[in-house]
């Protein structure tokens, strides 16, 4: 796995290879209000939003949108290549509890992961421009597209300001699952639609995702009962467990709903 690494330090940039990221994380440490006012606005905006559109038609937005998750789809593609062989060095050269207690500026939070991780923290700004796309094309917009966006935004704000340890695996399984949801996006708004990517493939990857999150959490919480010298901040793990556990129920019930009882109708 460190010949993985290796190789995949040869494909990156200097500027990755040699990115400090203690400016960033001062930033979200010094702004922890930024977040919370950001959610205010792009919570009023969605009223304010839906209150214009009532009487208006819908917009079409269509090449916008197929762009818009193009670039959602290869950011996310490229944030994995880019995490993905930290995260295998990590696990694979490290017990579990280390990977989950180590402070992440002796493991994955400078270099390469570390600019990638940075990225993938502040991108979830300009993420909420989804949203944008559901209400100006009059679609329907469910609580859980808007609850998803405001509490990955929060917890990943906070995670990054405290340097949670283990953040990065919930960075790696959202790189992925986003590189082929936004990707199947992007096919469904050109009007192709893959029979090769079934959309339940996607739920699926989703709630993986969400019980992984889970369990990582729940193995955080007891480490930071048990033992006082794992980096892990008590705030970050209940707010984390409580979002990953409310993730799992909504989107479990998404795919019940949406594929279950379809099929039964």
């Amino acid at each position: 796995m460190i010949l993985v690494n290796k190789i995949s330090n040869y494909f990156c940039t200097n500027f990755e290879l040699t990115f400090d990221s203690q400016p960033g994380i001062d930033f979200a440490h010094n702004h922890m209000s930024l977040p919370c006012i950001l959610v205010f606005l792009y919570l009023s905006s969605i009223y304010c939003g839906n209150k214009y559109m009532t009487c208006r038609n819908p917009y079409n937005l269509r090449y916008p949108l197929v762009l818009w998750n193009a670039i959602l789809s290869l950011f996310s593609f490229m944030g994995a290549l880019r995490t993905y062989p930290t995260f295998l060095t990590i696990v694979t050269t490290n017990n579990f509890s280390d990977t989950i207690c180590l402070d992440p500026r002796t493991t994955w939070g400078n270099g390469a992961s570390g600019l990638w991780v940075q990225l993938f923290i502040y991108s979830k700004i300009p993420e909420l421009i989804d949203t944008f796309f559901i209400i100006a094309r009059k679609k329907p917009l469910i609580f859980l597209h808007w609850y998803h966006h405001v509490t990955v935004l929060l917890y990943c704000w906070h995670s990054y300001a405290t340097l949670a340890p283990q953040a990065l695996y919930f960075v790696v399984m959202n790189y992925t699952v986003h590189a082929a949801m936004y990707g199947y996006y992007c096919l469904m708004a050109l009007g192709i639609k893959p029979k090769w990517l079934s959309p339940i493939y996607i739920t699926f990857m989703q709630i993986s995702q969400m019980l992984v999150g889970m369990l990582i959490q729940l193995s955080a919480s007891y480490k930071y009962l048990t033992d006082s010298t794992c980096h892990l901040n008590g705030e970050n793990i209940f707010w984390g467990g409580l979002m990953y556990t409310s993730y799992f129920a909504l989107f479990t019930h998404f795919a019940i709903k949406r594929y279950y009882k379809k099929k039964l109708k």
